[in-house]
């Protein structure tokens, strides 16, 4: 007789179906485990021991092998141990094989026989989901596993009091979906004293979802304003909610199984490699662009960062998508960000200010901003220069209009940009919520400016030497600024007003 258990195994985000089979056989003591196990999955035989023996079972002294099919799929992670688990037990007759079948299993054992909470276990409820299956988790992501909809979830806290429901001598109750607290605070806009053009364009860049550099002397106030930008987007709808919360899963980061509602800010420092900021290692984990995936990527110090590690970003920034590529795995992790990056104009930060800058301007400053590709460079929508603030500017009463009223104009211009784009879908898959998402095509019916604005980008275009995606990113700037403004149609103020934030170039 063979066990069967249904689990699952992950690939990005997506969820492979694991058939978990037990045999018991007569010959020498052995306890196997086959099927492509890593390390971690190798390990379970002993877990497993140890769970059943603290209940007071002893696996039966005879040849057990648990394959785990299909047997050319590599098995990562300490989720296998419960489906092991629970094919002994149905193998041992302690419990029903019909009834098991019906659901998928994942979860980690303790050596007391505790079930511990494991990365994952949303995608997989929304694969048992799929199948028509009922899932059986941790108790501690049971609130995550609630997410997937009407399936019978079964969130056991441990593996006796998983037997005793089944034997009908304990209940376990049905969790429910959990939604972390919006208690948390962000620094008001209102803290910053002058720097009016760089408010206005953090304002257009949260509006549109659009990229954004800033650039300016230390303590100008760069990092200042990217931190007051989560305050002023609007939280995730649901659809956007499910899928940052699966990518977050899967790298065991939703905390206490609780769903979030405000978009991602992600902030790693310039230190980060290439895996760490796109993705990779040895399980192929979503790295920084795709965990800010419908929120926000803040890179401080932008030419401080591997130049091989801020090129990779360029193919995540335009697709939407970062693919991770090893020669055992190909996985995909969803990674459609805006970028906000911050950067000294040089070295010392003080090109400008002859007082105070090196002897090596301008030359410095060419090699120090060289360091930040053309492509690179050309995929950033809005670039704006943050001067050094004043002392007098410093001595001004703070502004009246603080994150809350900014915050409603962005809320009112994506509101346009829902509706507009409610029936549309991105080229690489997904839907458009934002200007910054909408294609060239579609930039023909909703942004094609009138008559003076047609003119006056045809100019600027061969002025500036704008390639196509940079004639387009000015399109999408100035379709957003529009829709703050609440006009139908782009006009040539706003096609000026978004030729304004292409005027810094780097190092050209």
């Amino acid at each position: 007789m063979v066990a069967r258990v249904n689990t699952v195994a992950f690939q990005g985000i997506e969820v492979l179906p694991v058939d978990v089979q037990v045999q018991m056989a007569a010959g020498l003591p052995a306890f196997t485990i086959v099927g492509l196990p890593d390390k971690a999955v190798g390990e379970s035989r002993e877990r497993v021991r140890a769970a059943l023996g603290a209940m007071g079972l002893a696996l039966p002294p005879k040849r057990i092998t648990v394959n785990l099919a299909p047997a050319d799929l590599l098995k990562e992670g300490s989720h296998f141990d419960l489906p092991i688990a629970i094919g002994l037990l149905v193998a041992m007759g302690v419990l029903p094989g019909e009834e098991i079948a019906g659901y998928t299993v994942l979860g980690e054992l303790g050596l007391d026989g505790s079930i511990t909470s494991v990365a994952g276990v949303l995608p997989a409820a929304i694969g048992a989901s799929a199948a028509d299956r009922g899932l059986i988790c941790p108790a501690a992501c049971g609130g995550e596993a609630a997410w997937a909809g009407r399936i019978e979830i079964l969130a056991a806290p441990t593996l006796l009091s998983l037997i005793n429901h089944f034997k009908g001598t304990q209940v376990l109750t049905p969790p429910e979906a959990l939604l972390a607290g919006e208690e948390e605070r962000y620094p008001d806009l209102r803290d910053i004293k002058g720097q009016e053009t760089a408010k206005r364009a953090l304002e257009v860049a949260a509006a549109g979802g659009h990229n954004l550099l800033m650039i300016g002397p230390p303590g100008s106030g760069k990092s200042m304003l990217a931190q007051r930008l989560p305050g002023l987007l609007p939280p995730l709808d649901p659809a956007e909610a499910l899928e940052v919360s699966m990518i977050h899963s899967v790298a065991g980061h939703l905390e206490g199984g609780r769903m979030r509602r405000r978009r991602p800010f992600r902030d790693p420092h310039h230190s980060a490699s290439l895996p760490a900021l796109v993705g990779g290692g040895i399980r192929a984990k979503p790295g920084e662009i795709s965990l800010a995936h419908n929120g926000v990527l803040f890179l401080d110090e932008l030419p401080e960062f591997a130049r091989g590690t801020l090129e990779a970003l360029r193919q995540p920034l335009e697709s939407g998508r970062a693919v991770v590529a090893r020669a055992n795995a190909h996985v995909t992790y969803p990674a459609r960000v805006q970028l906000v990056a911050a950067m000294n104009p040089c070295r010392c930060g003080h090109l400008d200010d002859p007082s105070l800058t090196c002897g090596r301007a301008p030359r410095c400053a060419l090699d120090y901003q060289s360091k930040i590709s053309g492509p690179l460079f050309d995929r950033i929508d809005l670039h704006v220069e943050v001067p050094a603030v004043s002392p007098s500017d410093l001595a001004l009463p703070s502004p009246r209009e603080g994150s809350a009223e900014v915050a409603a104009r962005i809320a009112a211009a994506r509101a346009i940009q829902r509706a507009r784009y409610a029936r549309e879908s991105a080229p690489q898959g997904g839907a458009v919520r934002v200007n910054a998402q909408a294609d060239g095509t579609l930039l023909e019916e909703i942004a094609t400016p009138d008559a003076a604005g047609k003119a006056l980008l045809a100019e600027a275009a061969e002025r500036m030497k704008l390639s196509a995606r940079g004639y387009h990113r000015v399109m999408r700037v100035a379709r957003t600024l529009a829709d703050l403004a609440g006009l139908e149609q782009v006009g040539r103020i706003q096609i000026a007003e978004a030729l304004s934030y292409r005027r810094v170039a780097p190092g050209r």
